[in-house]
């Protein structure tokens, strides 16, 4: 019986050599299989020239020129992100294979990387769907992706003072926020940067985002959740006259005055999940919620 053809995309981190120690595995099941293999050119480099692996790809390819039937993404949520900020609306699923610590996005552990593949050629397996935020603004257009999975960041650069960040919501005005910064998270990202600084656990398909000041001057100023449909709307002031935007960890300056623009975008990101592990699962032990810490 002949084995369905199928075509994989597959980005890595290229800068921990242990996150890349189960390549050998999955590229040796797809080689089997007789699968096409797409490689992202930056994990390319660093597996044939570091780590000196013989890599029979069908493609090495630079940024979102590809077309696949699945993405792999080895290394940790970061990786992921990065993934899927090249994906875009392509709507490819995303398989995350977790090469360090427990994540939220790559929850596939490398003893589980043949099971999970072999349930993709069988169809065994299922998809969530998760909301991406995007931005725009007046003035000069973001390089790159201006769409995240996880958090749009508004920070004060460097030493800088603390910004005033005056927010309306549907054009009506919300509150100036007078702040280090101001993170307005998906439920996908609420157990990131938003978590950090006080912001709520929202549970990935809820429809709203999330807005969470970073170090507010007044103790008043608390995380707000707003319906997904919401236009978002900020201008930032700053003594320094400039300000970093913060998309998924990809960081631009952008200039004082700038209106910047939050919505949700017209597409979702696509990952392939595990049957037997749920949300709360990997959210129980991501907390520790349980864990008796005292031995």
């Amino acid at each position: 019986m002949s084995v369905e053809k199928l075509r994989f995309a597959i980005f890595g981190n290229a800068f921990q050599a242990h996150k890349s120690a189960s390549i050998p595995k999955i590229l040796s099941f797809l080689y089997e299989k007789e699968a096409e293999i797409y490689i992202d050119r930056e994990f390319y480099d660093f597996l044939t020239v570091e780590q000196h692996l013989h890599v029979k790809a069908t493609k090495v390819f630079d940024g979102n020129d590809f077309d696949a039937d699945f993405v792999i993404s080895m290394g940790g949520d970061g990786t992921f992100l990065k993934a899927a900020s090249h994906v875009g609306d392509k709507c490819i699923p995303i398989v995350g294979v977790n090469m360090g610590r427990l994540g939220f996005l790559a929850d596939v552990r490398p003893d589980e990387i043949e099971q999970c593949l072999t349930s993709l050629y069988d169809g065994c397996y299922s998809v969530e769907e998760r909301e991406v935020l995007q931005v725009s603004s007046t003035g000069t257009p973001f390089d790159g992706c201006c769409c995240a999975l996880n958090d749009i960041a508004i920070l004060k650069r460097d030493n800088a003072s603390m910004i005033s960040i005056r927010t309306t919501i549907n054009g009506e005005y919300l509150t100036t926020f007078q702040a280090d910064g101001l993170i307005v998270s998906t439920p996908t990202g609420s157990t990131a940067y938003s978590l950090s600084n006080g912001g709520p656990i929202i549970v990935p398909g809820t429809k709203v985002f999330v807005l969470t000041a970073v170090a507010p001057h007044s103790l008043n100023a608390r995380p707000i959740v707003v319906p997904d449909n919401s236009e978002i709307e900020l201008t930032v002031e700053s003594r320094s006259h400039n300000f970093l935007i913060a998309i998924d960890g990809r960081s631009e300056k952008c200039n004082e005055g700038t209106v910047l623009t939050l919505r949700k975008a017209p597409y979702a990101v696509r990952i392939v999940k595990s049957k037997a592990r749920g949300y709360f699962h990997t959210l129980r032990g991501k907390m520790m919620w349980g864990a008796d810490m005292r031995s």
